[in-house]
């Protein structure tokens, strides 16, 4: 009898934390990624599934082709004599269009992958927390960067030619690319906030096309109403335009790089915040 009590003790002997992390941990504990380290790797991550799945690379190919030559030809002898001309012109600014439309693709990627748990798994990693939102933006960049070659390569055999030369090129693409990387976070809250993917794309669509449209990516506002030139003078994608638009032709437009880079700095202050207080609380 006393035998069997004793045995029965051991058995149900408190197991100390102390001898369990020994069993559990054979080595030292590695290093806890840094966040750089962390948000390149989620970045590294939405380029795989790029090459997994080709066919995400239709909206950067295909997509602005499409409207480089649909806009050229539908409204160039109309609006500027011939699409030659018109297209010195409508380059810059339909490249910001569909560079900055595409966008809303980062939210639509988030929401996904929220349906299918796989942020459930991200949160248990000792990461640093914003990573996997600036890992699905560092992804996106590249997309962008691939949409505004295409459309560039297009323009030149359609006959455009940038008087800024390589350099002017390179720093129009390179502030679109910047202000795109900032303006994804608007979708990436909406992609946090809204249930379904095609909740997203709806409410990005009715946003993308008033704020683009109302610009001066295809015509100079001086032919609109004046309630109108108000607004368009004032909006973000104006800015944008512009900016892109004299860097290409040789020109430093210093007051419409300013209000690019702020109207940049101001979405993510504004919505940064935002969608990581939505992701810790999601």
């Amino acid at each position: 009898m006393s035998t069997a009590t004793q045995t029965e003790n051991k058995e149900l002997a408190p197991v100390s934390a102390e001898s369990l992390a020994a069993l559990l941990v054979s080595g030292e504990r590695p290093p806890r990624p840094s966040a750089l380290s962390a948000s390149l790797t989620f970045g590294w991550r939405a380029i795989l599934k790029i090459k997994h799945v080709p066919e995400q690379l239709f909206d950067v190919t295909a997509f602005p082709i499409m409207m480089v030559l649909m806009y050229t030809y539908l409204f160039g002898g109309a609006l500027a004599g011939s699409p030659k001309e018109y297209i010195q012109f409508l380059l810059p600014g339909i490249m910001v269009m569909s560079v900055v439309m595409i966008t809303m693709y980062t939210g639509i990627s988030v929401n996904t992958d929220i349906e299918k748990g796989v942020f459930d798994r991200f949160r248990s990693l000792p990461i640093w927390r914003p990573s996997t939102m600036v890992g699905y933006l560092l992804g996106d960049a590249l997309r962008y960067t691939i949409a505004s070659v295409v459309m560039l390569t297009v323009g030149l055999i359609l006959g455009y030619r940038p008087d800024g030369g390589v350099g002017g090129v390179l720093a129009g693409i390179v502030l679109l690319v910047a202000f795109s990387f900032a303006f994804s976070w608007i979708w990436t809250m909406f992609g946090l906030l809204l249930r379904t993917e095609k909740s997203v794309m709806g409410v990005s669509m009715m946003v993308m096309f008033p704020l683009t449209f109302l610009s001066n990516i295809f015509v100079d506002p001086k032919t609109m109403p004046g309630w109108l030139q108000a607004f368009v003078n004032n909006s973000p994608i104006t800015h944008l335009s512009s900016a892109v638009r004299e860097l290409m032709a040789g020109d430093w437009p210093a007051d419409e790089i300013a209000w690019s880079l702020g109207w940049a700095g101001l979405f993510m202050a504004v919505f940064g915040p935002i969608t990581m207080r939505l992701y810790n609380r999601k």
